[in-house]
């Protein structure tokens, strides 16, 4: 196995998960995508390789849990150890709380929360052995949840990823890994505050970093 460092960035649609794809490969390391769409998993490597980096794409469903353990190994299994796990799967669905369905809401909580443990957990005893950073993308929600009537799964979503990132990890760290979120307080947007590449340059600081911190609150300055 080459010992260029390997990032996975699982949840890759056209914003952050790209851009975060572009940073890290721009830092010298092979990214390994997760998305389920395989059309744009292909359009998102291609931007890394055609600057210049390594990516490899693996469509799977970040709903369930099964997919995400058969993803990640087969990550394992052809590129080695991983150096970095970016979990950025989530979804805006708006919807008050009397007409949320509860299989729709189950699967949010999958899609954000439970499977971002599942990867998580999945990644850990291969990353332990030479240390590594796990990083979760949160969201101003957590911070202000009464901001978030018109979407509360994803208010849960993301106040339960943030409260699970801040539990487990002291548990993370005596594996010798850090577990972390960037948590954007702000509309994502391309061209302003929020604009995802700038979002991206947090999460390389949060990994890079010399001190860890379980989060970096991302407010658009």
């Amino acid at each position: 196995m080459t010992t260029t460092p390997l990032a996975i960035v699982a949840g890759v649609g056209p914003g952050i998960g790209a851009a975060v794809a572009r940073r890290f490969a721009r830092d010298g390391f092979r990214v390994a995508l997760i998305a389920r769409d395989e059309a744009r998993l292909a359009d998102i490597a291609a931007q890394v390789t055609n600057a210049g980096g390594v990516a490899a794409s693996y469509s799977a469903d970040l709903s369930d849990h099964v997919e995400i353990r058969r993803a990640i190994a087969a990550i394992l299994r052809d590129h080695g150890r991983p150096s970095v796990l970016v979990w950025n799967a989530a979804v805006w669905a708006e919807s008050p709380v009397m007409a949320l369905e509860p299989d729709a809401f189950d699967r949010e909580l999958r899609l954000g929360l439970t499977g971002a443990a599942t990867a998580m957990r999945a990644v850990a005893p291969a990353m332990s052995a030479g240390g590594g950073t796990i990083l979760a993308t949160g969201g101003g929600l957590a911070l202000a949840p009464h901001y978030g009537g018109a979407v509360p799964a994803l208010t849960a979503v993301k106040s339960g990823l943030r409260g699970f990132v801040h539990a487990a990890a002291p548990e993370f760290a005596k594996m010798g890994i850090r577990l972390a979120t960037v948590t954007i307080a702000g509309q994502v947007a391309p061209g302003g505050p929020f604009d995802p590449d700038r979002i991206a340059e947090a999460f390389w600081t949060a990994h890079a970093a010399p001190t860890a911190e379980v989060e970096t609150v991302f407010s658009g300055a």
